[in-house]
């Protein structure tokens, strides 16, 4: 038995290397596991850092040309406030900011807030008697918080276009922030036509049909006040109708008037029928006849005249109840307001030149053949008159009334 067991060498020595065979196999095979396991790690370990610093760029406050090297997060904390720049260049005319009063009730405690706003809009939903006692506010503090730069306001009563626009525009170029303009037309009177770039676009304030000869025509009057008394930066008013004229530049008429302590209203006590004729004895005891005067509708005011104008609550209701055709609010209230209150307020002469030469109830009408340079001259340096103190022949600064076929020859003399 033990002879039969026994194999020959030669299978001895196969099995032997079949089995290193077998090892060598083994080991490649755990070789080529091994070494997929490693690049899968690998990979899952190179995409796992290149992911992380992506993750922190995508929370970043801002957005750089380059991701930033991986950091370990900060703790969160508020967003800074933008580096503050250096302040633009001031343009050549900066316009100062149109200040109103803004006021603003709480009806649950009955309070009122009142406070400076900046004026956006001529156009508004205020009553007249609501717009009268926002404009007639006055501050106890004279010095202002801010720098103001004086401006005249040029307030215009219109029935419907302004046939000198071009005029006015040639005389308002190049001095803005040293005016206001306020239109005062008819309610259905539509200018679409009006050009976004003139001067006298969205000017129009909220406005109320006017008949010549009646109260409306002071009511218009005393709108126009109230709205420019909204500006707290208008220092002057004057009131002009789509005839009137300028007649001399910008720069001069700004100057004769802001350096002016007093305001230019004619008032005088005609003892005839077209004056004291006119006195309704019902007015009486509020107002006397030998207070009665007679004046100019076109004034020119300064503001702290024009506040008293707008916020009369004493003698505007006589007027209006008791003044009536041929009685002529326009031409007596505010002459007769100001010589029985404020007459020291006033220079009792009108810069607005009107020729009534020939009688009735309208003035002279001017035209095209009128416009010459002698007659322009006459009208400016033809008077003489006092202005602050002293003797001058420069009484005028506006004329009345011209045709609107004297534009061309106006606009030929290039005095603007």
């Amino acid at each position: 038995m033990a002879n039969e067991l026994q194999l020959p060498l030669p299978w001895i020595s196969r099995l032997k290397n079949a089995y290193l065979q077998l090892n060598h196999v083994f080991h490649f095979l755990s070789f080529i596991v091994g070494l997929s396991l490693g690049i899968v790690v690998t990979s899952h370990i190179k995409s796992f850092s290149f992911a992380l610093p992506t993750s922190l760029h995508s929370i970043s406050p801002s957005t750089p040309s380059s991701p930033p090297p991986l950091q370990p997060p900060s703790p969160p904390q508020s967003q800074p406030p933008p580096p503050s720049l250096p302040p633009p260049s001031p343009p050549p005319t900066k316009l100062p900011p149109i200040l109103e009063l803004s006021v603003s009730i709480n009806n649950t405690s009955n309070e009122t807030d009142v406070s400076l706003t900046e004026q956006k809009s001529l156009m508004h939903s205020m009553s007249d008697e609501e717009l009268f006692w926002r404009a007639s506010m006055v501050p106890k503090v004279q010095e202002l918080p801010f720098k103001i730069v004086r401006k005249v306001a040029f307030m215009f009563l219109t029935h419907g276009p302004l046939p000198f626009r071009p005029l006015w525009e040639k005389f308002f170029e190049g001095h803005g922030g040293l005016y206001s303009i306020y239109l005062h037309q008819h309610p259905s009177f539509n200018e679409s036509v009006l050009p976004e770039t003139s001067v006298f676009y969205g000017r129009r304030i909220p406005s109320q049909a006017v008949l010549w000869g009646t109260s409306s025509m002071v009511d218009a009057e005393r709108r126009l006040l109230a709205n420019a008394l909204l500006d707290f930066s208008n220092q002057r008013f004057i009131l002009l109708s789509e005839s009137c004229i300028p007649l001399f530049n910008f720069t001069t008429i700004y100057n004769y008037l802001t350096e002016s302590n007093l305001s230019f209203l004619s008032m005088f006590d005609d003892r005839g029928k077209a004056g004291r004729g006119r006195y309704n004895r019902q007015m009486w005891p509020a107002i006397n006849i030998t207070d009665w005067r007679k004046g100019s509708q076109w004034f020119e005011l300064h503001r702290e005249l024009a506040v008293q104008v707008i916020s009369d609550r004493k003698f505007y209701p006589v007027f209006v109840e008791y003044c009536h055709p041929s009685c002529y609010m326009d031409e007596h209230y505010i002459p007769t307001l100001v010589n029985m209150c404020y007459v020291e307020r006033s220079s009792n002469r009108s810069i607005t030149w009107v020729d009534w030469s020939r009688g009735g109830p309208h003035p002279r009408r001017f035209g095209w053949v009128d416009i010459k340079e002698e007659f322009l001259n006459h009208i400016r340096y033809g008077s003489e008159c006092i202005y602050n103190g002293n003797t001058t022949n420069m009484c005028f600064l506006f004329a009345r009334k011209f045709h609107p076929n004297a534009l061309e020859p106006l606009l030929r003399l290039t005095w603007v």
